[in-house]
């Protein structure tokens, strides 16, 4: 499966979402797949008047390049006992976007979750209610796996810009890996020191059946203030204050913005979905 897919489990259906244009497209196809003749299921739906009315009114919100002269044809049609309309034939004629057929490992019918969604109806609505509730499951753990990405990038953007200046200010020229690799971990002990009033070694040591480092064990308050001291050690660095001096500054800085972040109601809250 590409990265861009994932899936959900709908009553013990595997059910594959993929997205196309930042737009999530539901697989049809995985829908009807354990039911006889399933597939035929999409083609019928798509011969109902109603269902050509559904999404036809969906593309003429959301589609620009809609045909609609050619749409009207077809609804005119629909009902009728020799009319049949295929996905591939629905897209061809009214250059609809709502609707797409993949091939490949993956393929399948795929719909806008707008659209899915009425087709789970039109399967059961039991089906329905499930369907969006694994869906907005999905679509939760997304967002605050989106919101930790975010903040960890954040760290990382900031800690970038810690060790330039670093490199610029504090190393001097022919050092070897070794020396200038002890430098940057005492740089990061500065603020481990200042934020959580321990070294990264007596962190270690403390917590010896821990996997990973103090910084991954750091609460949002934690990491927002970290994000704010490794930018403010960089502008010290540049000024040329000694490391006793930075970590003085640095030490007042994150009592106060610490005292203000565990206060902060949005804090509070993304803290408490962690």
């Amino acid at each position: 499966m590409s990265k861009s897919s994932k899936r959900i489990n709908v009553q013990g259906t595997e059910i594959t979402i993929i997205a196309t244009k930042e737009q999530d497209f539901i697989s049809l196809t995985d829908m009807v797949r354990s039911i006889d003749n399933g597939v035929v299921l999409i083609e019928k739906w798509l011969r109902n008047k109603n269902t050509i009315e559904f999404l036809g009114t969906w593309e003429e919100i959301y589609n620009p390049d809609f045909n609609s002269p050619e749409f009207e044809g077809i609804k005119n049609r629909a009902g009728l006992n020799r009319f049949a309309l295929s996905v591939k034939q629905w897209v061809q004629k009214t250059g609809s976007i709502g609707i797409v057929a993949k091939a490949g490992r993956y393929g399948g019918t795929y719909a806008h979750k707008d659209i899915a969604f009425e087709f789970a109806s039109w399967i059961s609505p039991q089906f329905k209610i499930y369907l969006i509730k694994e869906f907005q499951r999905l679509k939760e753990a997304e967002q605050k796996q989106l919101g930790w990405d975010i903040r960890r990038n954040l760290t990382r953007i900031n800690y970038r810009i810690h060790t330039d200046a670093i490199k610029e200010n504090l190393i001097p020229p022919k050092l070897t890996k070794h020396q200038i690799s002890m430098i940057y971990a005492s740089e990061a002990d500065i603020l481990n020191m200042a934020l959580f009033g321990k070294t990264a070694k007596q962190w270690r040591e403390e917590n010896p059946d821990d996997k990973g480092n103090i910084r991954d064990f750091a609460n949002i308050s934690q990491l927002v203030c970290l994000a704010n001291l490794e930018n403010l050690n960089a502008h010290f660095i540049q000024q040329n204050l000694s490391q006793t001096e930075r970590l003085r500054l640095l030490n007042n800085t994150s009592i106060q913005q610490m005292r203000l972040l565990i206060e902060d109601r949005i804090i509070k809250q993304i803290d408490g979905e962690q």
